[in-house]
């Protein structure tokens, strides 16, 4: 699903990523640890095609087999809306939207009609418990139930791989272990590929595969 070789990424003077190497396979849940500044964030951010590696001759990252690397700006953001679905710490709703509106948005964005779209994003929203909730907007739902929005959000476009950077790093426990159980869920039923950067030891424990970053690596 992901090969990654010699990932290397530089701001300025500082040597960020150092060279990363990593395979992840389809319907694999990992989950990325570390001390803050180690470059958990950065190397998802690369994997998920928000930012660029550095040009290195022997750098390759290959996503679903294919060659990211090679796409210019328009064939990647087409490829990135497709193929691939985030989720961050702070949900990134739009406030002025309802909740059916905001995981719409990435469907319109790939050109799907409206009444497909909404039919698919109300069918998202109920299998995560929020049909109650698709006419209210973010500022009128609790934090678990704006990160499960975030989550139809990202699967609206039925990607590839859904990245997730702290995704549980807001929300109360009870809302976090309820997150965490719906990876595994969604997993379990539609084989999806998760990678997952997270402070939550306890969550990272129980990944399919747990990676250690330090200084700019991964050493475990």
């Amino acid at each position: 699903m992901i090969q990654a070789k010699n990932i290397h990424k530089h701001y300025g003077e500082l040597h960020v990523l150092k060279g990363v190497n990593l395979h992840i396979q389809k319907g694999e849940i990992v989950s990325i640890v570390g001390a803050s500044g180690a470059g958990k964030t950065t190397l998802l951010h690369i994997l998920g095609t928000l930012d660029k590696a550095d040009a290195e001759n022997t750098t390759q990252l290959l996503i679903n087999g294919e060659d990211v690397l090679k796409m210019n700006d328009k064939s990647l953001s087409r490829f990135r809306n497709v193929n691939l679905g985030f989720i961050f710490q702070f949900h990134q709703l739009l406030p002025e939207f309802t909740a059916l509106e905001n995981v719409c948005i990435p469907a319109y964005i790939a050109g799907k009609g409206k009444s497909e779209t909404e039919a698919e994003a109300k069918r998202l929203l109920e299998y995560l418990g929020l049909s109650h909730r698709i006419s209210h907007k973010p500022g009128e739902l609790s934090g678990g139930e704006q990160q499960r929005v975030a989550v139809a959000r990202a699967l609206i476009n039925k990607p590839a791989v859904i990245f997730a950077d702290e995704p549980s790093g807001n929300l109360d426990t009870a809302s976090a272990e309820n997150l965490h159980q719906l990876f595994f869920k969604l997993r379990d039923e539609f084989n999806q590929t998760f990678v997952i950067v997270t402070h939550n030891e306890e969550f990272a424990n129980m990944a399919d595969r747990k990676l250690i970053m330090s200084d700019g690596n991964i050493v475990g």
